[in-house]
């Protein structure tokens, strides 16, 4: 394992979806790190989906490394609707990126996946291992299929024509940049956004969908974006590197934990007809803290700053017209 391969601060950098929650807050670690030779495409200046215009990018730009932050996401009810635009979208966005970059002589690829990628009923904590000893969760089945094939890619790319390509799979993310609208949203932006509403608007209930029972981890993106850098430093090997806390948490305790910082009275009401997910889907990242990285923003910590100087700022003056 080899390390400082951002030494060079010139190098040319692509960071693709650098728009998104994942890849803006990557783009912000690398230019606190002195990095300004950032290359960056909007989806309308370059589809992704497009072999012919991705192709025509990078031989034109001849990026030196790429982060493959690109990807259509979504929380459990767009995961279950829109399953061919999930599975052919990102097969299709990392098939490009990843084949252009081989054809290229990019030094080296980081592709980001996750944790949707494990076995529905998969021993707990998540182990690396585990990637297809079962079967995946039927809701977000083709979103991680996509996410498999992307790690498998690069690993084939690595083994037949020695590509450094390596894959990450974060936890559950939310703070900058995070999705709040309801119908698409995660669970934690989408608890945010309800109880602000309620309170704003003096709801005696929120309705929370499921039981309240499954245990889920958050990792804050910048945290990610923390991890991210490191190992584009530290790790050259194939298969995936888990990136989380290591520590989870039920939706129920989340809930009351959200309504707290929010500063909602009202009550809880849970609507047990609507899916509750994978049971539990804890990251073990015992790799990563052996690498030498380990998380620095609490969970607590983390949602008191996204709800003061993200979504209260930018988001909740919005949200609230919307929804008048």
């Amino acid at each position: 394992m080899r390390s400082g391969i951002f030494m060079n601060k010139q190098a040319l950098i692509y960071v693709a979806g650098h728009r998104g929650m994942v890849g803006s807050a990557i783009v912000r670690k690398l230019r606190a790190q002195g990095f300004q030779n950032i290359i960056t495409r909007t989806s309308a200046e370059l589809d992704l989906r497009n072999q012919t215009a991705v192709a025509g990018f990078f031989a034109a730009e001849k990026p030196e490394y790429v982060i493959l932050a690109a990807a259509k996401v979504g929380g459990i009810q767009a995961n279950n609707i829109y399953r061919a635009d999930f599975l052919y979208d990102n097969l299709t966005i990392q098939n490009n990126v990843i084949h252009a970059a081989w054809q290229n002589k990019v030094s080296k690829l980081m592709f980001l996946g996750s944790s949707c990628i494990y076995p529905k009923l998969a021993p707990q904590p998540l182990k690396e291992e585990y990637l297809l000893s079962g079967f995946l969760e039927p809701t977000n089945e083709p979103y991680a299929i996509a996410k498999i094939a992307g790690i498998k890619l690069c690993d084939a790319y690595r083994s037949q024509y020695g590509c450094n390509f390596i894959s990450v799979m974060p936890t559950n993310l939310y703070g900058p940049k995070d999705n709040y609208d309801l119908n698409n949203s995660h669970v934690l932006p989408a608890l945010l956004r309800k109880f602000h509403h309620a309170k704003e608007h003096g709801e005696k209930a929120v309705e929370i969908w499921g039981s309240g029972t499954p245990m889920r981890e958050f990792l804050h993106v910048d945290d990610l974006a923390d991890a991210c850098y490191f190992l584009f430093e530290n790790y050259n090997e194939a298969g995936l590197v888990n990136i989380g806390t290591g520590k989870d948490i039920s939706i129920k305790d989340l809930a009351l934990l959200i309504k707290k910082i929010v500063n909602y009275s009202g009550e809880l009401k849970w609507d047990s007809s609507k899916p509750d997910g994978t049971p539990r889907k804890l990251m073990d990242v015992g790799k990563l803290h052996g690498l030498g990285w380990k998380h620095r923003i609490e969970l607590e910590q983390g949602i008191q700053q996204v709800y003061q100087s993200t979504f209260l700022q930018a988001v909740a003056p919005g949200v609230q017209k919307s929804m008048d």
